[in-house]
């Protein structure tokens, strides 16, 4: 197991910084990929379908897992800015902050921007980071048409693939919001995420 020494000071850091919940604009369905992201990178993939955008290496902490730490849980985030500004954020630095997944409202497009056996620091606690997928949300709290099928119906079909590749049950204890983090400062994915209808279509997505 590596030395997570040199991050203990970053931890206070992710608390205050991670995006927790949003999503500020949508991009068209209809306009070309260059349009949303003009530099993807080719690369490897966890997830068949996501796209490479890859977060800098300045923030998230390089593991092995689920060898160095088993992977028990899926959060679940809103951005609070578009996606593209979402990716650019994970880019940047000087942020300290980055999720696994970004998931385009607009019509589902997944962005992976940190490997899965790799450490994001997305949870706002050393703990559930290390034992975490994040997944974030384009839109905003307290703007439920962000929300749409696509994006769940996309965002359920990662989550399942991760349940199953995990051994995670598909249950609320597993999946989680960022608000349900113990010592979280964030209210994501707020009181218009559609818990239910998520579900479902992560135990339709395994069959």
């Amino acid at each position: 197991m590596e030395d997570h020494a040199p991050h203990a000071s970053r931890r206070n850091v992710l608390r205050g910084a991670l995006l927790g919940a949003t999503a500020l604009g949508l991009v068209s369905a209809a306009a070309p990929l260059a349009a949303a992201r003009p530099d993807w990178r080719a690369g490897d993939v966890d997830y068949p379908g996501a796209r490479w955008a890859p977060a800098s290496d300045e923030n998230f902490t390089a593991s092995n897992r689920p060898d160095a730490y088993p992977i028990d849980f899926v959060v679940i985030h809103v951005t609070q800015e578009t996606f593209k500004d979402t990716i650019d954020i994970f880019q940047n630095p000087a942020k300290q902050v980055s999720a696994h997944y970004v998931v385009r409202s607009a019509d589902g497009l997944v962005g992976q921007c940190v490997r899965e056996r790799d450490i994001g620091w997305h949870a706002g606690n050393w703990n559930y980071n290390t034992r975490s997928v994040g997944i974030e949300h384009e839109g905003w709290v307290d703007k439920p048409e962000y929300f749409t099928d696509a994006l769940y119906r996309s965002s359920a079909a990662l989550t399942a693939s991760l349940c199953d590749r995990y051994g995670l049950p598909v249950d609320r204890q597993h999946i989680i919001g960022h608000n349900e983090v113990p010592g979280a400062t964030h209210t994501d994915p707020g009181r218009h995420w559609d818990w239910a209808r998520y579900l479902r279509l992560v135990k339709a997505s395994l069959r």
